[in-house]
């Protein structure tokens, strides 16, 4: 990411960027894994970018943490064990947590993410990190998904772009070992970032999860972070919970209390409905 005149310009792709205006530096420093950097958009408030390419910000993270996390949890209906890989921000936890799961288990890479993350974007974890049901483990996703012995309802990966320490989050061998980790109908959910400008990762994880489960696709939702359009969304169980009708999903919601910024059990099932230009990329 390269600063231009107080404008913070992201090269993910090759011919396409977008940038933020910077008002203030608040954090930076390089971790043993990652570059580091908070900086303060007027739009947005609070970013967060790892190697120059921008993970979460304050203002929209709602969105890419209701759709990861409400989708699978009550698609799934009774879900107690839920795995995180990554989410380091704490965001992901906040939205599990606010179900009555009994056990949360974070499994991520860097320390200095959740150090910095409670301390520049509280916010974003609000106090889910002092949950007694989550257990944070700081090591390698793939490596503790491959020794785990499973029995999980729902894990989520809340992986960075297919680059550096998150590349192998996206190889058929991490999906294998996940799909393994999986109690009986349980569920896998991914990223995979934004399809029209990004078609490879989700293509690649729909040709793993098609050869792995019974029920693989994608759903989408749109963050207005990530440039390119709507953001998809890897889906892959053995049981038949994407079939969930509507007047039992409206139920579960209901039932639950919650209330959500984005999600909805209508915007839920119409997350599934997919463009041709994405549906093309699935098998």
């Amino acid at each position: 990411m390269t600063d231009m005149t107080g404008w913070s310009v992201e090269r993910l792709h090759e011919d396409h960027s977008q940038a933020l205006r910077v008002e203030r530096v608040l954090y930076e420093d390089a971790t043993g894994h990652q570059r580091l950097r908070v900086i303060e958009n007027p739009t947005f408030g609070r970013v967060l970018t790892l190697d120059g390419v921008v993970q979460v910000t304050e203002r929209d993270e709602f969105i890419y943490h209701e759709m990861l996390t409400h989708v699978p949890i009550f698609a799934h209906g009774t879900a107690k064990r839920v795995l995180i890989v990554g989410g380091g921000d704490g965001g992901m936890a906040r939205e599990v947590l606010r179900h009555p799961v009994g056990s949360v288990t974070m499994v991520e890479i860097d320390a200095g993410v959740i150090d910095f993350s409670r301390e520049y974007l509280p916010a974003i974890s609000d106090g889910a990190f002092d949950d007694p049901r989550l257990e944070v483990v700081i090591a390698d996703g793939a490596d503790y998904v491959r020794r785990t012995e499973g029995g999980f309802d729902v894990i989520i990966v809340d992986s960075t772009d297919p680059v550096g320490p998150g590349e192998v989050l996206f190889t058929d061998h991490f999906y294998g070992h996940a799909a393994r980790a999986l109690a009986p109908g349980g569920i896998l959910v991914t990223q995979n970032g934004v399809p029209f400008l990004q078609p490879e990762e989700l293509r690649g994880t729909m040709r793993a999860f098609s050869q792995i489960f019974a029920d693989a696709t994608c759903y989408l939702a749109t963050v207005p972070t990530y440039a390119g359009g709507a953001m998809a969304f890897g889906w892959g169980t053995d049981g038949d919970a994407r079939r969930t009708d509507m007047a039992d999903l409206s139920r579960r919601v209901a039932a639950s209390g919650l209330t959500f910024g984005y999600y909805s059990a209508e915007v839920h099932k119409g997350a599934f409905a997919l463009p041709p230009y994405v549906a093309k990329l699935l098998p």
